[in-house]
């Protein structure tokens, strides 16, 4: 039995079955409406993505919100230029963040650790201030680059005369709003799973682990890394601006925003949070922290107030404002305090409590397991 779960095509079922019955199970929760649903596939493929650099090299990048912008800005210029149909724009946003990508990449991984994190940082801090304030015949600025009437969409008006008012994104006539948008991002979400996958159990994923644990040692014997560790770092950035891609899909919008840095540490914290290095921990810190967004900030005054309407009017004042602090806008409160107690008791993530859980009830021993070695190795400097 234990040799048909572990075989390639049962893992790959799997997961698609959990992936696509999502608005099944998690009704219960409240988080089955589509708009959410698109942003826990889009963002889980941006952390798995971010993984698969961090995860299998070590290498911390503080820029990766860059290639989420520019997949985004591609992706609404081919359906500005060309049509609505959401493949060709996913295609381009993708390999056009995969290109800058290859371009960032070769400069930063000259440098490893702290250095290559702050370069990394630097030039996502770049392309966002270029897409703020410098290019803005391209980015439109502040406002964002979005869908006009004035577009020229060569292959969709050669194809059909124009309509009225804005188009919607689209594949093959079938519209991307709703659970159709979300099938989509589902869809894209199972094929970068299949191959997060092989990468991790190919000899170039067991390659990166060997990066990660001692790069120093593999130089010194002779083995050119750089290669390697740029391979990765492009397919991070391609997985990136997929996401970005998707983003663009379920809303024709691009802006300057999604390339803060804030973006950029929310990847690691998804990443961190659900398990470094393992191929499910940051697709679940991905969901966590976009469920906590939506639907924790999402309580006022007023809905604390029916929560505790059981209580007495004094207990129920005292009980609503101490939640106030957790909820609301102070949402990022209960996040920061929930990272905290994960990374403290959890040094592997969520993952790992997950491995303590099943080795207490295989017999295997109690929890205080070694913290996962992805948590705590880096790359030689």
């Amino acid at each position: 039995m234990k040799q048909i779960l572990s075989k390639e095509p049962f893992a790959l079922l799997l997961f698609s079955a959990v992936i696509l019955s999502m608005p099944i199970w998690l009704a219960p929760l409240g988080a089955n409406y589509p708009d959410l649903l698109q942003k826990f596939a889009i963002y889980a493929i941006f952390a798995m993505g971010f993984n698969i650099l961090f995860g299998l090299t070590g290498y911390l990048s503080f820029g990766h919100a860059a290639f989420l912008g520019v997949g985004s800005y591609a992706a609404v210029w081919s359906f500005k230029l060309f049509t609505m149909n959401v493949l060709p724009a996913v295609l381009f946003g993708t390999a056009f963040a995969g290109g800058v990508a290859l371009l960032i990449g070769f400069v930063c991984l000259r440098r490893s650790g702290i250095y290559f994190s702050i370069l990394t940082l630097a030039f996502a801090q770049m392309f966002y201030n270029l897409a703020y304030s410098v290019m803005t015949p391209i980015t439109n600025g502040e406002t964002g680059l979005q869908l006009t009437l004035q577009d020229p969409r060569i292959i969709d008006r050669a194809l059909a005369p124009a309509g009225q008012g804005l188009p919607s994104t689209e594949l093959f006539g079938l519209s991307m709003s709703g659970y159709s948008g979300f099938y989509f991002c589902a869809a894209m979400l199972i094929l970068c799973f299949f191959i997060s996958r092989r990468i991790f159990k190919s000899p170039f994923g067991l390659t990166l682990l060997g990066i990660k644990s001692n790069q120093t040692r593999m130089n010194y014997t002779g083995f050119n890394t750089r290669p390697y560790t740029l391979t990765a770092f492009v397919i991070s950035g391609m997985f990136a601006g997929l996401a970005g891609s998707l983003l663009a899909v379920t809303d024709p919008l691009a802006g300057a925003e999604r390339m803060q840095w804030t973006a950029s540490g929310e990847v690691v914290l998804m990443t961190i949070l659900g398990g470094v290095g393992t191929l499910i921990g940051p697709m679940l810190g991905a969901w966590i922290i976009k469920y906590f967004e939506n639907i924790f900030s999402s309580f006022n005054d007023d809905a604390l107030q029916q929560v505790y309407s059981f209580l007495p009017e004094g207990l129920r004042n005292m009980a609503v404002d101490l939640s106030s602090l957790f909820v609301g806008e102070g949402w990022h409160l209960t996040l920061g305090v929930l990272f905290m107690l994960i990374v403290i008791f959890l040094p592997g993530g969520l993952m790992e409590g997950w491995r303590r859980i099943v080795r207490r009830f295989r017999g295997g021993g109690g929890g205080d397991g070694e913290p996962a070695p992805s948590a705590t190795t880096q790359p030689a400097e």
